[in-house]
């Protein structure tokens, strides 16, 4: 997939919007982004044809299960729900999007964490027919929470299914309104809620008659208007070395670089940098790309640097510039997901893996719960996180990290959690305090 993501990315200069798709079982949201491609014209012919001879999910309906389009796995099929995370990707005249659909199932929440890690939008669907009285699902509360943790920038509240309830303007006013005093509780600062029929195509790409009390933008338009990646490139460098590659060592001329890509800031040719964590300067000699050499490299561009210097850099070091330089430190707080079917136990040491460096890690701490449905923190009291728990923990690490905080950086304020003994993924975690070493 990774693969794909890029050579879609690159092969247009339009900016590139990621978004995911979350919300409760069976609220529609495989269906919206079966619309979504539908309506912008980017299905292939063969898939138009087997959506148009595919069973409906009533026999009254009258439009095709686009759901198909992004359900792959047969077992999705056959019990209509989205298990696992499906990526797929359309273009505008006015831009390209990446799209992940979500599972809603509480089981799979780990796939939610998985997609909005990386997504500038979230589109939260809520089942206008089982909200009607104002009341949100508790997994609209969790994926919100999550996004808003992930420091997604933009979230779309898409009010789905107004049509079976002959859209009724109270209703989208009830939950438009539940969700505004969520967003307070959360601290979301802004959002946009969307009236919206994923199977009839209301408000999606074209404007619905059907709405004549709504105003405000269609989905698609005020996706083709979202900002994306902006002022990475300002920010403080941060460059992850993933791998040291070496050509003709035992050679006078022979090539050691440092392979990896600038999550932040810009390199320059002749930059003094520092190495993460060990602290070592050094000065930048060249800076090759793929086919050529290069006088800069800013965010999102993958680079192997060259240094005037034989120093010891190795996969999951960091570069930074003296200025802005990271908290470099084995003791931070976070905000941890947990995703493991067992409960979190802080006798236990897990593997940590923070950008390309793996240690290990031990849970200090659990210092309080988010309760999702009273949206308040809840202290322990020698209780564990089990699975699906959002709470603030502390961490200890076996070796130093060069880190920021997740909402001044999420490229070096992020981390995983993985279980020793099966080397499953157990926690995602995001660094919101951490002690510098001494």
């Amino acid at each position: 997939m990774n693969a794909i993501n890029e050579q879609f990315i690159q092969t247009n200069d339009r900016s590139v919007l990621r978004f995911i798709t979350a919300g409760s079982v069976d609220d529609g949201k495989s269906t919206l982004i079966g619309r979504l491609l539908f309506d912008s014209k980017t299905v292939f012919a063969d898939q138009l044809r087997a959506i148009e001879r595919s069973r409906y999910r009533r026999p009254e309906d009258l439009e095709p299960n686009l759901a198909m389009l992004t359900d792959g796995l047969e077992d999705e099929r056959e019990q209509g729900i989205t298990i696992d995370l499906a990526y797929r990707y359309f273009s505008t005249p006015k831009r390209k999007f990446i799209v992940a659909d979500a599972p809603g199932h509480e089981q799979y929440t780990r796939n939610m964490v998985t997609g909005a890690s990386t997504a500038h939008a979230a589109i939260i669907l809520v089942d206008a027919s089982k909200a009607r009285d104002g009341q949100l699902l508790v997994q609209t509360r969790r994926h919100s929470t999550i996004a808003h943790l992930l420091g997604v920038r933009h979230i779309i509240v898409a009010v789905n299914k107004l049509d079976l309830l002959d859209w009724n303007a109270d209703v989208f006013q009830r939950i438009e309104h539940a969700y505004t005093e969520l967003a307070k509780k959360l601290g979301i600062p802004r959002f946009q809620v969307i009236p919206v029929s994923a199977l009839l195509g209301d408000n999606i790409v074209r404007v619905s008659g059907n709405t004549p009390w709504y105003r405000g933008p269609t989905l698609l338009t005020l996706l083709e208007t979202l900002e994306a990646d902006e002022g990475l490139d300002q920010g403080p460098l941060r460059f992850l070395v993933q791998w040291v590659a070496r050509h003709n060592g035992s050679q006078a001329d022979g090539l050691r670089g440092y392979a990896g890509q600038v999550a932040s800031g810009t390199l320059r040719k002749g930059d003094e940098v520092i190495v993460q964590p060990s602290g070592v300067r050094a000065t930048v000699k060249a800076l090759l790309t793929f086919d050529a050499e290069v006088e800069q490299a800013s965010a999102g561009v993958p680079v192997t640097v060259l240094l005037n210097e034989h120093i010891d850099i190795s996969r999951g070091d960091w570069l930074s510039h003296s200025v802005q330089a990271p908290t470099i430190t084995r003791e931070f707080e976070a905000d941890l997901c947990w995703l493991g079917t067992q409960p979190l136990n802080p006798a236990r040491k897990y593997l940590i893996k923070h950008g390309a460096k793996t240690s290990s890690a031990r849970v200090a701490d659990i210092i309080n719960r988010r309760d999702l449905q009273h949206l308040v923190e809840l202290p322990m009291n020698g209780e564990a996180l089990s699975m699906n728990d959002i709470g603030r923990v502390a961490i200890r690490t076996r070796d130093s990290l060069a880190v920021d905080g997740y909402d001044e950086l999420a490229a070096t304020g992020a981390f995983i959690l993985i279980d020793e003994a099966t080397h499953l993924t157990v926690a995602g975690g995001l660094i919101r305090r951490a002690a510098p070493a001494d």
